[in-house]
């Protein structure tokens, strides 16, 4: 758990995510500061249900400093209305903050320095659920080393939690037969909430 400033031990939905991003700063915690044009750290309503969960910026969310705005948002805004969702009523946030050169894959260290930042916006908006977009997002949510493959198509509970892995929407648009699947795992999404009340007072 990060130490932010003002804020000991807190409890879930205590830490407003202003804190956190303060904290975070002008990040050089690993070498990815040096290639990056803006950190991206999330976007959203702070109170969702639901928080999407991505792996890290790509070349457009680096240039504007927001998640999900190229091709594998505007798939991921599609994707949300099949789950009668509008972007403004999620959070989106990634594992990593800053766009690894190439969009190559998140090394290790990165991910063990970046990491501690999602869990406290994780802590901060407290979702009911979190959809994780791809490999990445799903073992360090659910902390396993089985494949998206395996893993989607149903709910995992963890803690608080029901955890709903997907292929990221950038899959669908290299292979196309990912696109039912991810269709078919929005639809589900939709159904859980739509016979789930909010918690009292959400």
């Amino acid at each position: 758990m990060l130490e932010i400033p003002g804020y000991p031990s807190p409890a879930p939905g205590q830490v407003p995510l202003e804190a956190i991003r303060a904290e975070l700063g002008d990040c050089h915690r690993c070498p990815l500061w040096e290639t990056r044009t803006h950190i991206v750290f999330g976007d959203g309503n702070p109170h969702a249900r639901v928080m999407i969960i991505g792996e890290a910026p790509g070349k457009n969310e680096d240039l504007q400093g927001v998640p999900f705005v190229g091709a594998a948002g505007k798939k991921l805004d599609a994707l949300l209305e099949i789950a009668n969702l509008r972007r403004d009523e999620v959070y989106i946030a990634n594992v990593l903050k800053c766009r690894p050169p190439s969009n190559r894959d998140p090394r290790p260290e990165e991910i063990a320095e970046c990491s501690p930042f999602l869990r406290e916006q994780i802590r901060s908006i407290w979702p009911e659920v979190l959809v994780c977009l791809g490999n990445f997002a799903t073992r360090f949510v659910l902390h396993t080393e089985k494949g998206i493959t395996a893993l989607r198509g149903r709910f995992y509970e963890t803690g608080h939690f029901r955890v709903l892995p997907v292929f990221h929407p950038a899959a669908a648009i290299y292979d196309r037969t990912k696109q039912a699947f991810l269709e078919e795992d929005f639809a589900l999404l939709g159904q859980w909430l739509a016979t789930h009340e909010p918690p009292q007072g959400a």
